[in-house]
């Protein structure tokens, strides 16, 4: 546990909390939670599964229901996964640490593209190796398959995918996942994708890497409700994969949590088969104040800002302002009252930079520019 990093994210939130509840005026936009509430008929499912009782234990792989749903939703996205190779989980996280738990051995190398969100601390935990590999800003964080090559030993058993991209925002064209396609039949390691942002683009929806024929049973997908549905307190998440896989984090779940909370599922199954349009007018306006956000950075002498294809983060370089990424926040939150993650919480290639998810307010958004302007002028 010591070789396990901590999240630099909770630690500015930590500090955040502190300086609120000494009375200062804080603009939090260092979390990645959507600001939104989640909408009503999600609710109302969930109230009446809670009344009539759903409140005992549910199957390790979460209700019938549920998985066909989701079942038929993969479908959609033309990816074949029948309810038996489906386990619901109590968030997306916990799905994540499962399917690496059951498919990495300690000592293994999994191969995450960096700038990347906090995958070490549960790589370390069951002592496998993670191997970083750039996707440089100069490439608008996209990432390179010559690279990954460079990468593959024969100790490689996992390439992590997580697009839309957190902290970046970047997408992957499909020529560039038929590649990692291609890469993990020839090299036979395992593609773990996590596609928790795959409903807040702002352009074409891009292709899963689970839906290439070629590469089904070596794909391992990962999705939840948090940030699609405004969902993040529900604690649900789900896994797709080949059944001898899900077989295996069955166990683990069993050996944990048991299952997700019952009437939640109820919720995450209304989520799925209820009206769509809430998802689109959170897209909408996430998109709106991307813009904002993106074009106030990048007015700010000393700070640039690549513009994002997906999820709520952008990732501003710092670096002309000679002040490393964690000093920085703390200077900003403490000086401005406004809370950011600093970019090297955000794997080796992350410092230089910060991160700041515009999940909140237009208003808000508006004043934490101006208090940062106003702090990066008296550097």
């Amino acid at each position: 546990m010591k070789n396990v990093p901590g999240s630099g994210t909770l630690e500015i939130l930590s500090l955040a909390n502190e300086l609120e509840e000494e009375g200062k005026d804080i603009i939090h936009l260092e979390v990645g939670q959507p600001d939104f509430d989640t909408p009503q008929h999600i609710k109302d499912k969930a109230n009446e599964a809670l009344n009539r009782g759903e409140t005992g234990y549910t199957s390790s792989t979460g209700i019938p229901e549920l998985r066909e749903a989701i079942s038929q939703y993969l479908q959609d996205k033309e990816i074949e996964r029948e309810s038996e190779e489906i386990i619901a989980t109590p968030g997306a996280k916990f799905s994540l640490f499962a399917a690496m738990t059951v498919a990495l051995d300690p000592e293994d190398e999994i191969i995450v593209p960096s700038p990347c969100w906090t995958y070490e601390g549960m790589i370390r935990i069951i002592n496998a190796e993670p191997v970083f590999v750039e996707a440089p800003e100069n490439n608008q964080f996209k990432l390179d398959p010559e690279k990954v090559k460079e990468k593959i030993t024969q100790d490689t058993k996992m390439l992590l995918l997580n697009y839309p991209n957190n902290p970046t925002g970047t997408l992957l064209d499909d020529e560039t996942l038929n590649t990692m396609a291609d890469l993990s039949v020839d090299h036979d390691f395992w593609i773990l994708t996590d596609e928790v942002y795959e409903r807040l683009v702002y352009g074409k929806t891009p292709k899963s890497v689970a839906s290439f024929s070629k590469c089904k049973d070596r794909v391992i997908y990962i999705n939840g409700f948090s940030k699609t549905y405004a969902m993040t307190g529900w604690r649900l998440g789900y896994t797709a994969a080949p059944e001898k896989i899900i077989a295996e984090m069955v166990k683990i779940q069993q050996n944990s949590t048991t299952c997700p909370t019952a009437f939640v599922q109820f919720g995450g199954l209304a989520a799925l088969e209820g009206p769509q349009n809430c998802v689109q007018d959170m897209v909408d306006e996430y998109k709106e104040r991307r813009n904002l956000i993106v074009d106030g950075l990048n007015s700010i002498e000393g700070i640039s800002c690549v513009k994002p294809e997906g999820a709520f983060y952008v990732f501003p370089n710092i670096e002309k302002l000679g002040i490393k990424s964690m000093k920085f926040c703390k200077q900003l939150l403490k000086d401005a009252g406004v809370a950011a993650t600093p970019g090297s919480a955000f794997g080796p290639t992350g410092e230089g930079n910060i991160r700041l998810s515009y999940a909140n307010s237009k208003e808000r958004i508006k004043q934490a520019l101006e208090r940062i302007k106003n702090m990066v002028s008296s550097l």
